[in-house]
């Protein structure tokens, strides 16, 4: 089965230019539709955080480009042998362990695709003005309010009920509508998580701001090309396993609670459901495969 970890609490750096637009692409419905618009999207979600000036457009632009013309290339055909497999696995029952497995193969396309950005974004930083990361540090303050709203109610039981809302909602647009003892299980599964918003809110913000301490060295320091790019790369690795030890444990406990969650909800659902699934993945190997089909054709 796929969408191993869909509750997760792990988010990525901010910084991590592509891997935004990638996150609208993959939720939107017309997934062949998304990708086309990829470059545009992606810009507009970066000048949301950096407002870029005249001369840093289309030094952006044009590398945005890049990035989706190589993505197309080399990762697509990586995507559609995992949703040929997919196909497969949502139709029997799965183990913990295979939903982790699954966990790990998205995060090595993560990973692949933020390791083709990474000279892309020393680039762009070392460019960046106080305005810029002074804007960046203004959306993670906005964001972060709404996140309070999303997740940091005051009443315990209206987190509770936030948390089941998401987590049903997610599983009934990929399996489809969940019946009542579904969904009564899915919500004891929540209380037994070992989720903890605050704990995530508190992480969140030290990678904001180890992010914003990032920017400004790349800005303020001449880094040779190799040690800016290793600055870059370990904000993703912070995001994946937190330099601290406490949070470090509990995104373990998580993530493995979390494989165990998705193996036992799918393991519960009716063999209608897992078609559903499967005719999810069906619809997004056939847009890839037109995406790919459309490269192969313009190569000279």
């Amino acid at each position: 089965m796929s969408r191993a970890i869909p509750w997760s609490s792990s988010r990525g750096p901010i910084i991590g230019v592509l891997l935004g637009a990638l996150i609208v692409l993959t939720s939107c419905s017309a997934l062949r539709l998304g990708y086309n618009q990829g470059p545009r999207l992606a810009y507009w979600w970066l000048d949301g955080y950096l407002e870029f000036n005249e001369e840093q457009t289309p030094r952006v632009q044009a590398a945005i480009d890049d990035w989706f013309g190589r993505h197309r290339a080399t990762e697509l055909p990586v995507y559609l042998r995992l949703l040929e497999q997919a196909q497969a696995d949502v139709l029997a029952d799965a183990t913990a362990a295979q939903a982790c497995r699954w966990a790990d193969e998205i995060l090595a396309r993560v990973r692949s695709g933020y390791e083709e950005a990474i000279p892309a974004m020393a680039d762009v930083a070392r460019t960046l003005t106080p305005r810029q990361v002074r804007l960046v540090e203004r959306r993670h303050a906005k964001n972060n309010e709404r996140f309070r709203s999303d997740h940091l109610q005051d009443s315990a039981e209206e987190r509770l009920k936030g948390q089941v809302e998401r987590v049903v909602e997610q599983a009934e647009d990929f399996y489809g509508r969940l019946d009542s003892a579904q969904r009564g299980q899915v919500a004891q599964w929540v209380v037994d998580s070992p989720f903890d918003a605050d704990l995530w809110f508190a992480e969140r913000r030290r990678r904001q701001q180890e992010v914003v301490q990032v920017l400004q060295r790349l800005r303020a320091e001449s880094l040779p090309t190799d040690q800016a790019h290793a600055t870059l790369r370990r904000l993703l690795e912070h995001a994946v396993r937190s330099p601290r030890d406490g949070y470090r444990a509990y995104q373990q406990r998580l993530a493995d609670y979390n494989c165990g969650f998705a193996a036992r909800l799918h393991n519960l659902t009716t063999a209608e459901q897992r078609r559903h699934a499967a005719a999810k993945f069906k619809g997004w190997e056939d847009d890839l495969r037109a995406l790919v089909g459309a490269a192969a054709t313009t190569v000279p």
